[in-house]
């Protein structure tokens, strides 16, 4: 099956004389990945003056190209009317707030009501994008902001941006323990060596940098926010497990319960209760991958996180208001 189909025209330099055919195509057609324009010269559907050329044969300069761009469906997942909180949006990206709980890729365990479901109900021309346009993730319990691509060229441009590093991503996280001061994880992550569901650091693992700052500290948690340099699975969660500082309720990577000393009634029902990992994707900021101007978007706090903070920072006016800060 193919998804929506348009030609594309260009003339070849005469300064490309004896270059690749492929490799020509590439700077014709920027928003296009090199393995898609590859395939579609090999497939017929990238011609050289009106004929069938191999990647390697070289271009003399002065012929047309014409690129029938045919996009295969990519994404068989069933659309599901599940509402989505869209921050941004335009006839090339979605910008959505993401709820905690809801998870991100059909698999295994979740065949059905996913966010992929989600954006096919939305928009049934996803399907003929890799992942349905998705070009970074957030694991299940995480809320906040993610940017979707409504284009290939977009999801090009993206997934470009994300690994040139040249997209905002800052979040919040509730840790154990009550820092002092900011500071930068620089620690490489891959898969734990025993335990295929976790991540961890290692020193043959790809790297990874998460830099960290102060937005509250209270009596034996902090609030950090928390900026992606790189943006490896689970990245923020192993990295604050790995500075002795785990995030508050994670269930892989996190401690035993900590409680500062007569602490609140409310305080312990609500650390007891938060049964998710306190991570939040704040803001997200990148480049238009048309317009090329700034998109920022800022996810709201979600109400069990914005208790949770409020608890502590309630509990540690109130040590501090009797004489135990």
């Amino acid at each position: 099956m193919t998804g929506p189909a348009s030609t594309l025209s260009a003339t070849v330099p005469d300064s490309s004389a004896g270059r690749r055919f492929d490799a020509v195509l590439a700077d014709l057609f920027p928003d296009y990945s090199r393995s898609r324009l590859s395939a579609w010269i090999k497939s017929g559907d990238a011609l050289l003056d009106g004929q069938s050329a191999r990647p390697r044969d070289p271009v003399r300069g002065g012929e047309t190209v014409t690129v029938n761009v045919v996009l295969e469906i990519q994404t068989h997942s069933a659309p599901e009317d599940i509402a989505l909180d869209v921050l941004y949006e335009d006839q090339h990206v979605f910008v959505i707030d993401k709820p905690a709980g809801l998870v991100v890729h059909p698999g295994a365990g979740n065949p059905a009501g996913t966010l992929v479901n989600a954006l096919l109900h939305r928009d049934a021309s996803l399907n003929a994008l890799p992942r349905a346009g998705i070009v970074h993730r957030l694991d299940k319990d995480t809320s906040g902001v993610m940017v979707v691509a409504r284009t290939l060229p977009a999801h090009t441009a993206l997934i470009e941006q994300l690994s040139s590093r040249e997209v905002h991503r800052q979040y919040l996280a509730v840790v154990v323990g009550a820092l002092v001061s900011g500071g930068t994880a620089n620690a490489p992550i891959d898969r734990h060596p025993r335990d295929r569901i976790r991540m961890a650091v290692r020193e043959d693992g790809r790297d990874a940098v998460t830099h960290f700052r102060l937005r509250e500290r209270f009596r034996a948690h902090t609030l950090l926010e928390c900026r992606l340099e790189t943006g490896r699975t689970h990245q923020i969660r192993v990295h604050m497990a790995h500075l002795k500082h785990p995030i508050v309720g994670d269930p892989l990577y996190g401690g035993p319960l900590k409680l500062p000393r007569g602490a609140t009634p409310e305080l312990i029902e609500a650390l007891r209760g938060f049964r998710r990992q306190a991570l939040h994707a704040e803001t997200l900021e990148f480049a238009h991958p048309v317009s090329g101007q700034a998109v920022r978007c800022t996810a709201p706090v979600p109400d069990d996180l914005r208790n949770l903070v409020k608890h502590l920072h309630d509990d540690t006016a109130a040590a501090k208001a009797a004489g135990r800060g």
